[in-house]
């Protein structure tokens, strides 16, 4: 099986359309919907809640807390005015043409 690279701003688009797209999901939801490692992408996650791109919340269940996300107002935003016109500059290809 091949792992393609992918950029982190289609990373970031990816969590935002998912977290828009079910209004709110679990951290273990989030990460398998958008195909990410828990460890490798956790920084992505915190930093996009740091720039508050995202929501995290904290919830209580029984002895444990169970983290949710959901996209901020400003996530949103750039959603829409950013990074939706800039996958439509330049669109991400299922295969690589190297017959060029």
């Amino acid at each position: 099986m091949v792992h393609e690279y992918r950029d982190r701003i289609y990373i970031r688009k990816d969590i935002l359309l998912k977290l828009y797209e079910y209004g709110e999901l679990n951290q273990s939801r989030l990460m398998s919907y958008c195909g990410l490692n828990h460890i490798k992408h956790r920084k992505i996650i915190d930093d996009m809640v740091e720039k508050d791109l995202i929501t995290r919340i904290n919830e209580p269940w029984g002895s444990k807390i169970i983290i949710k996300y959901r996209v901020s107002e400003k996530g949103r935003e750039i959603l829409k005015e950013i990074l939706e016109p800039y996958e439509m500059l330049f669109p991400r290809s299922e295969t690589i043409d190297d017959d060029r």
